[in-house]
């Protein structure tokens, strides 16, 4: 480290020189690690986005009739899509921490608006309007994690701590289902109880508080001595510019929209089509807890084992990442077609048996689940990945996934264009829409998002992030992008 007379420099991927910092030691060197609060971050989706995973992975939130939770859904999505647009913008204006706090307060309103219906039958309308807001909230969150999780780490460490985030919410799908496999082991009634509820909502709570338990990003400094850059507070005015030059300067994000459409769209098939049409609510908690372990395995394998391989070029890994994920395509889809042409709406609604855990047929199905939760991870988790590899610039990476995050989602973003996919499918799984057309019509997403995306990664992905792709961070209050060095 350098005395107080000279000051060290390091070279970024992108060959510019910055500061080399000096890391405070001690506990509180532990908790100013990236790390250490990306890990919070973790849990703070463990405890929130978690926990509705784990409700939603039921099948018809926890439900015999899966119609009120598809309405949710569709609510949700739609306000995610619409919000997730302006969501980068909010969340450099606020701040992530406050836009995270804000953002968690919507999930402890919609586990409670389900505990609500199962009180008093007919508040069906209190739940659509509790995933409205939450569908507001839910794209403060996300867009918030996704700045923090792509700009903490170093270039050669973004996919593990993308997957070690990744691993820690996926925990909150994990425990969740266990609780809800726990309490209804033994039930004959089809749908959750009001424990189930109970034990959700208290654990949710506990996530509204811990933003503000976390660092401040203007203090992080990362591992190689590096200063996190800060978040800026513009006018609104150059906020709104900032969107328009990141889409001007990286036209490519256009390429992954596709693929972001397609994240969060496959969900209703796995949870409402399949694992709410087919089995009884033991088999499905039991299908939700494995489904939510299986992302650990599937999140930490292809980013520790894959996107951040030691001794391979960042296209060769970026190149390997989609490969891995169209195999996983083919294999879940054709997997689930053999199932699927099995049944149908008519069939499932005149059957008055579902499938058990000892059915000699349930270990083949619970198998199709694990897979299922395995391209999952993978899929977000690359996703992410790529949308880092275009750029190491917080603001635009704020922007981009504020447009992504509406997790599969119309809008500009990874978000927004998350959520507008499933707003539109959940509603057609509420409105009866053949089980088929929604399968093959995921199916048919999936492998196409992977097909546009693939010229995106030959002609944007680079071994390194080139100073023209920080360009944000050379955006002055005005407006005006300052010249490279």
């Amino acid at each position: 480290m350098a005395d107080t007379d000279e000051k060290a420099y390091h070279s970024d991927s992108a060959g510019n020189e910055k500061e080399v910092l000096e890391r405070p030691g001690g506990l509180r060197g532990l908790y100013y690690h990236p790390l250490f609060q990306i890990c919070m971050l973790g849990f703070v989706c463990f405890m929130c986005p978690g926990m509705f995973n784990a409700l939603t992975g039921l099948g018809g939130g926890g439900q015999v009739d899966a119609q009120t939770g598809s309405n949710a859904n569709s609510a949700l999505y739609s306000t995610f899509a619409f919000f997730s647009f302006f969501a980068g913008s909010i969340n450099n204006k606020l701040g992530p921490r406050v836009t995270l706090f804000i953002g968690t307060m919507g999930y402890a309103l919609y586990i409670g608006s389900f505990l609500a219906d199962n009180i008093h039958t007919g508040a069906g309308a209190f739940v659509v309007a509790s995933g409205a807001i939450l569908g507001v909230c839910a794209a403060f969150l996300w867009t918030a994690q996704g700045s923090l999780v792509l700009s903490y780490p170093t270039e050669a460490d973004k996919g593990r701590y993308i997957g070690v985030f990744w691993a820690i919410f996926n925990l909150g799908g994990v425990v969740g289902a266990a609780v809800s496999l726990g309490q209804n082991f033994n039930s004959t009634a089809n749908a959750v109880g009001n424990g189930t509820y109970i034990g959700f909502l208290i654990l949710t709570l506990i996530g509204v508080s811990l933003p503000l338990l976390m660092a401040d990003p203007a203090k992080m400094i990362r591992t190689d001595g590096t200063k996190v850059e800060s978040v800026r507070h513009p006018s609104w005015k150059s906020e709104i510019y900032g969107l328009w030059v990141a889409l001007r300067t990286d036209p490519m994000i256009i390429l992954l929209l596709p693929m972001f459409y397609a994240s969060n769209y496959f969900y209703t098939w796995q949870f409402n089509d399949y694992n709410q049409a087919l089995f009884d609510i033991r088999a499905r908690s039991l299908n939700n807890f494995v489904y939510w372990l299986s992302q650990i395995v599937g999140s930490l394998a292809i980013g520790s084992l894959v996107l951040d391989r030691a001794g391979f070029r960042r296209r060769s890994r970026a190149f390997a990442g989609w490969a891995i994920l169209f195999v996983m395509v083919f294999i879940v889809n054709t997997w689930g077609y053999f199932y699927q042409r099995t049944y149908t709406r008519e069939s499932v609604a005149a059957s008055t048996q579902k499938m058990d855990i000892y059915d000699s047929k349930y270990p083949a199905h619970v198998w199709l689940m694990i897979f299922c939760g395995v391209f999952d991870a993978m899929w977000q988790t690359t996703a992410y990945w790529l949308m880092g590899a275009m750029s190491n610039d917080p603001a635009k990476l704020a922007v981009f996934t504020g447009f992504f995050l509406e997790r599969a989602h119309f809008c500009v973003s990874d978000k927004s264009f998350q959520s507008a996919g499933a707003a539109g499918v959940w509603r057609a799984d509420a409105v009866g829409i053949p089980y088929m057309n929604i399968f093959l019509s995921s199916w048919c997403l999936t492998a196409g998002g992977l097909l546009f995306a693939l010229p995106m990664i030959y002609l944007r992905v680079k071994d390194r992030t080139e100073p023209k792709d920080e360009v944000l961070a050379r955006m002055d209050e005005k407006g005006r992008v300052r010249d490279t060095l």
